[in-house]
């Protein structure tokens, strides 16, 4: 997204050379983005990205990586010749 934007902004720059009123546009494109885009306003994450939040307490880190660890087992149980492919992909 943010790639998207900042060519979107050189093009409204170079086009500007010829008509002030494009510097303008590119401007408000920058603004509405920093503003809105991305993280402003603490938003969530848009789809593709996470922001993950550190637990509160001990206690809910220690769930959390529990239940995690209990997910990949059951994984890994589940999903034999998956684990071996990942594993030997992981050695090389």
């Amino acid at each position: 997204m943010g790639t998207i934007v900042l060519s979107g902004t050189a093009v409204l720059v170079i086009l500007g050379f010829g008509n002030h009123t494009w510097w303008l546009a590119a401007t408000a494109v920058l603004y509405l983005y920093v503003r809105y885009g991305r993280y402003g306003l603490g938003g969530a994450p848009t789809a593709g990205e996470s922001r993950p939040t550190p637990p509160a307490t001990y206690q809910a880190y220690r769930d959390r990586r529990d239940r995690q660890a209990k997910w990949e087992r059951r994984y890994r149980r589940e999903r034999p010749f998956e684990t071996r492919r990942q594993e030997r992909e992981k050695s090389r």
